[in-house]
């Protein structure tokens, strides 16, 4: 296909998936859907949004629940979670066109580097940081309570200019869909970045059982978050990431004027999925580890949050 009009394939279409998939269709772009549980549903009517940004909107899309079923594309777009990468690698492969671009919408550290030695030298692979509230409300149907931007920064692949070309070729996409989108010159830093707030938030949902406004109206809950929040941005210094002055602060700030929101691992842990602890916790840590920093707080919260995650798959 010409790059003016590529086929976009949506691998693991729930709440972030579902989301930027159904923005891409709706500004008329060649979107397809690979769906496990859902498909029946959605195949029958369709995906809903229910957006306090976008208002709502309801869209029949091209779904499918086989890989075999769906054309080749040329952009991948990955929503599903890093705990599950091993599963979708052989999916991703078959799903792609020569020289496809992957993009993972994930969050935490080593996920590229995960999945690049599965696919095939000719594709392309970029990490997607998404500042968004959204969630799977019910099947086929997505609640997005606020922001929605979406970066993009080039792991690895065959492009001879660092990716530059292609990154921003997918900001494009994007922006054209109405979504903010940035090109991140350097990924593993933008990763960084995001753990500031992922830490924080999505851990304490789940050990406190908590949402984002009662944390923050606890004294005792913003010690807690800020101190996480300045551990990270000491690891990721430790790394060799100097994180923009006042980001903590920054990301605080836009926590308080955002709605109430529950973090995505305290979804996972409600409906008994496994936790993104190895991306978002250990990983870090591990990297902080070898650069000799630690990190005792979000250590302890890591080590309390497998020690929950453990319990809830043995039972």
């Amino acid at each position: 296909m010409h790059s003016h009009t590529p086929r976009i394939g949506i691998i693991g279409s729930g709440a972030i998936g579902g989301f930027y998939g159904l923005m891409l269709a709706r500004a008329g772009f060649d979107v397809h859907f690979l769906l496990r549980s859902e498909y029946e549903v959605v195949r029958e009517k369709g995906l809903a949004l229910d957006s306090a940004v976008h208002g709502n909107l309801q869209m029949k899309v091209q779904a499918y629940a086989s890989v075999a079923d769906m054309p080749p594309c040329d952009w991948l777009l990955v929503g599903a979670k890093a705990t599950s990468n091993d599963q979708l690698a052989p999916l991703i492969v078959q799903a792609a066109a020569p020289g496809a671009k992957v993009v993972l919408l994930q969050n935490g550290l080593g996920v590229e580097e995960q999945l690049r030695p599965a696919l095939r030298s000719d594709m392309h692979l970029l990490g997607g940081l998404c500042f968004i509230c959204v969630n799977r409300q019910a099947p086929g149907v997505i609640r997005h309570q606020a922001l929605g931007a979406v970066n993009l920064g080039y792991h690895s692949g065959p492009a001879n200019d660092g990716g530059a070309a292609l990154v921003n070729e997918g900001a494009g996409l994007f922006r054209a869909a109405g979504i903010d989108s940035q090109a991140m010159p350097d990924l593993a830093q933008a990763r960084w970045q995001k753990l500031v707030w992922n830490v924080p938030y999505n851990g304490l949902s789940v050990l406190l059982g908590a949402s984002t406004t009662p944390l923050m109206a606890d004294s005792h809950g913003r010690a807690l978050i800020q101190a996480l929040m300045a551990e990270v941005v000491q690891g990721a210094a430790a790394c060799g990431h100097v994180l923009p002055e006042g980001y903590a602060e920054h990301l605080f700030q836009v926590t308080e004027r955002m709605p109430d929101y529950w973090p995505s691992m305290y979804h996972d842990h409600v409906h008994k999925r496994p936790l993104e602890l190895q991306a978002i916790y250990a990983e870090p840590l591990a990297q902080a580890r070898a650069a000799g920093c630690h990190l005792p707080r979000m250590e302890m919260l890591y080590q309390a949050l497998a020690f929950i995650d453990r319990g809830q798959q043995t039972r």
